[in-house]
């Protein structure tokens, strides 16, 4: 697909103008505006949601734009799609977007850190397994192909040097595979809480199994994007709190996306990101996440440099 032309327009433009007026930048300019796609995730996962949320929010109160999701394996997958030019904008984890000498990706940037995600556990109440190491020659699932989950699983199982037999299926599949006996246990690299987990929580005892070494080595090992976690006792039905790792996630975009949009899209998501939480008790309880987002922590993206237009959003919020 061909994508949004890397020209600037004027704040004006972006604020002022109808929808016409943004039409150059648009690969269908008879549509009469800019038509944006951004990468998700799976079925069950909260990239899911809190795309569709933030996508709405864009198209409602961004003039001349539209935005669409696009399902996705998540993170890695997410990665791919906006160099290849698939997409304009795509959620990841920060762990699989920062490169192993510690920079970030070429051709992308950040518009901002949105909420942590935490690596769950999950096996049945009745499993055998009761610590990580149990995992041994289990059957696995580390999430779906190109997922932050497949990353994050598959880097803690090689630093706990353990060997599973491995599955690779989405949130929602993991967990019907885990309920029917089809798994042994499931990795989620999720929000908390997770609709997938919390669907499978509410209609059978699950366990979630603490990794409170696996953090420290994955600390240890990769430093920056990750952090000491805990999952709450209040997240899942019966569950009790459990030590685990949290991964920020971030909101990427294409470089070659014109500065001023990239700052009306910025201003759109710390402007209206309440909305989605507190429009109504659905609300609040279809997207928990969006809470996490705020000005304090949005910019702390690590190595991944900010987007020109999200910085120039930030630098004139402070004055």
């Amino acid at each position: 697909m061909a994508l949004i032309p890397g020209r600037r327009l004027s704040r004006r433009a972006v604020f002022l103008a109808a929808g016409g007026l943004l039409a150059g930048c648009s690969r269908q300019p008879e549509a009469g505006g800019v038509r944006l796609r951004l990468a998700t995730g799976p079925a069950g996962a909260v990239y899911r949601r809190i795309g569709g949320a933030l996508a709405e929010q864009v198209s409602q109160h961004v003039p001349g734009a539209t935005m669409t999701t696009v399902p996705s394996g998540a993170s890695t997958d997410n990665i791919r799609m906006l160099r290849a030019g698939e997409v304009h904008l795509g959620l990841t984890s920060l762990d699989a977007l920062i490169t192993t000498d510690g920079r970030g990706p070429d051709g992308l940037s950040a518009v901002c850190r949105l909420y942590d995600s935490h690596l769950h556990l999950v096996v049945m109440a009745s499993s055998p397994i009761d610590e990580f190491a149990d995992l041994d020659g289990r059957r696995v699932s580390l999430g779906a192909r190109d997922s932050g989950t497949e990353f994050t699983s598959l880097r803690v199982l090689e630093l706990g040097e353990v060997d599973t037999d491995g599955r690779y299926l989405s949130q929602a599949a993991s967990a019907a595979a885990l309920r029917d006996g089809g798994i042994d246990a499931m990795f989620s690299l999720t929000g908390v809480p997770t609709p997938a987990i919390t669907e499978l929580a509410q209609r059978h005892p699950i366990r979630l199994i603490p990794m409170t070494e696996q953090a420290g080595a994955l600390i240890t090992a990769f430093p920056g994007p990750y952090t000491p976690a805990t999952i709450p006792a209040t997240a899942y039905a019966g569950v009790p709190a459990v030590r685990t790792v949290a991964v920020p996630n971030v909101l990427l975009v294409r470089d070659d996306l014109p500065d001023d949009l990239v700052y009306a899209i910025t201003d759109t998501i710390f402007t209206h990101t309440r909305t989605i939480t507190s429009a109504s008790r659905d609300a609040v309880d279809a997207v928990p996440e969006a809470w996490q987002i705020n000005v304090r922590t949005a910019i702390s993206t690590a190595s991944v440099r900010l987007h020109p237009g999200a910085a120039a959003w930030f630098r004139d919020r402070k004055r």
